[in-house]
């Protein structure tokens, strides 16, 4: 396997110098004869989903060499969300996604890499590196570290959201210091992305449906052999995807994506997905708008419930026949593309034909769906002209229409204190804006209210809306991404206290009932906030895109 891309930088007297250099670092003229693979670990030693990570990438460096390939490592950085949360951190964790694309590509082509492995686990680490896939366009293969277990606390399974929503019910005064604690220590029992159906465990599970994964690899638990050994069949497979000349973007077309949404609402994936998969299709040269999203929503029925929409977790739908099972139960309405390539080398019809659903409580037969629409729907109004996003499989069936007066905050720690102290009720729409792409910037995650207000036992009588975003392990009423902006000059930065909102989900609508002449009496004299703002986050909220296009930065 001589004829590879990396010998015009390897060989003949004109790259004597870069043969020195590759000297330096120890490589051997057998080495270097065979083709360079560049495996891009995420391990680090603050987020949990990647400090296995190591052993991971060890792995996939055995497979590569075992295939004939020179296996190279470079990093690449990822943000605990869980960790983040609440506070300054939050801004850092969406911008690392651009981050992430942009030090990939730049390393991967820099040093002339045949081929590439991509390690990533958690958050916008999966989906920054699927967009350096799509810009460099070599044979990728994606290997997860694999969901956390779930954690057991009173005899039944729990995870971070319950964690979150746990920190609610001790501040309203149901839920002891000591529980608090015993939920501490227990609901995160493993390493591994948080153990439901939050946005690491659903883009990976996403990844490996668009075909850049092998099959398990969104489902099989970071704390099992199997991980082990898919790591190296994956650093086998990228060679064998290299002799085929099969690249990314052969791989991530626009059926492929359209398959990925499609599982999606079955899988009643985290509200992030939605910034997600727009931005990895700008890469990949596909237009990939909020407004197809609810045509597919009509037609995919939702066939999971797992946390935090239901009881079941990552461990239960690995055992149930994992992403490969909810593929061919859609199948058997004739709902997946079938014709799509993936790193297998076969296509996603060969890749299913021998899943089958172990576990129908887990993963509902087609036929029998908690329902039959998708998990995910976009809302638009006065209130979203160009749209809003909410997880329907995770809200209450009597606030799927909801009606009530605004409670109206211009941060999510202003928010934060309100429903600390007691000062939202039953029936109210709280209100955070300023914490859009732009204005935030960075478009926190609102784990900490959303829960809180679960917490507190309103989670069935208050909705939340903002121009932010949610952890996928909020549930609720809970509608994010609301574009335009408050600080683009968006709607939302108009509503005042006291405000009706209305929410009809299935019926896709968020309005507020305001009149246009008073909207505009209110636009005549309003001036968007702006934040103080100074390193990345300046040049960040100076390029980035609408939530309705995927938080993408402009060129």
């Amino acid at each position: 396997m001589s004829d590879v891309a990396s010998d015009a930088i390897k060989f003949g007297p004109e790259n004597a110098a870069h043969r020195s250099l590759y000297h330096a670092l120890g490589l051997t003229e057998e080495e270097m004869s065979r083709p360079l693979v560049g495996i891009v670990s995420s391990y680090n030693e603050i987020v949990p989903g990647h400090i296995n990570l190591d052993k991971i990438t060890e792995a996939v460096r055995l497979g590569v060499a075992m295939a004939g390939g020179t296996p190279i490592v470079f990093p690449a950085i990822a943000v605990c969300d869980g960790i983040a949360m609440g506070h300054i951190g939050m801004k850092y964790s969406l911008v690392t996604r651009d981050l992430i694309a942009d030090s990939t590509e730049a390393m991967a082509l820099a040093h002339g890499f045949d081929a590439l492995v991509m390690i990533p686990n958690c958050d916008k680490n999966v989906p920054g590196l699927l967009m350096a896939a799509a810009r460099v366009n070599v044979p990728t293969v994606f290997v997860s570290g694999g969901p956390m277990m779930a954690g057991r606390v009173h005899g039944a399974k729990t995870s971070l959201s319950s964690m979150f929503e746990a920190q609610g019910s001790y501040t309203a005064g149901k839920m002891s210091a000591d529980d608090l604690e015993d939920y501490a220590r227990r609901v995160c029992p493993t390493c591994g992305s948080c153990s439901g159906m939050y946005t690491a465990n659903s883009m990976n599970c996403l990844t490996e449906v668009v075909g850049m994964g092998l099959p398990g690899n969104g489902t099989i638990p970071a704390v099992y052999s199997r991980r082990i050994e898919l790591a190296k069949r994956a650093g086998m497979q990228v060679m064998e995807m290299l002799k085929r000349g099969i690249r990314a973007r052969d791989i991530m077309t626009r059926d492929a994506l359209m398959n990925a949404l499609t599982v999606d609402m079955a899988l009643g994936c985290s509200t992030n997905t939605m910034l997600h998969l727009p931005a990895i299709a700008h890469e990949c040269g596909v237009d990939l708008s909020l407004d197809v999203a609810n045509e597919i929503s009509e037609r995919t029925p939702n066939l999971c419930h797992l946390a935090p929409a239901g009881r079941t977790y990552m461990e239960d739908l690995d055992e149930a026949g994992g992403v490969a099972a909810v593929m061919a139960e859609l199948d058997k309405r004739g709902l997946i593309n079938r014709d799509c390539m993936t790193v297998t080398g076969a296509t996603v019809g060969e890749n299913i034909s021998r899943a089958r659903n172990l576990d129908p409580e887990t993963i509902r037969p087609v036929e029998e769906p908690y329902s039959e629409t998708g998990g995910i729907a976009v809302l638009k109004g006065n209130l979203a002209p160009e749209g809003s996003v909410v997880k329907r499989s995770a809200v209450a069936p009597e606030m799927l229409v909801h009606e009530g007066p605004a409670r109206v905050f211009d941060s999510e720690e202003e928010a934060q204190e309100a429903i600390n102290a007691g000062k939202i009720n039953a029936g109210d729409v709280v209100v955070i804006r300023y914490e859009g792409p732009k204005g935030g910037p960075g478009m926190r995650e609102m784990l900490n209210p959303t829960s809180a207000i679960m917490g507190m036992g309103l989670g069935e009588s208050v909705a939340l809306i903002t121009d932010g975003r949610f952890s996928g392990a909020t549930r609720g009423a809970c509608i994010g991404h609301v574009s335009p902006e408050a600080a683009s000059g968006g709607v939302i930065g108009l509503v005042e206290e006291g405000d009706i909102i209305s929410i009809d989900i299935p019926n896709y609508k968020l309005e507020l009932k305001v009149d246009d002449a008073e909207l505009e009496r209110r636009r005549a004299s309003h001036e968007p906030k702006v934040r103080e703002l100074s390193g990345y986050l300046k040049r960040y909220a100076a390029q980035v895109s609408s939530g309705a296009t995927g938080a993408i930065i402009n060129s």
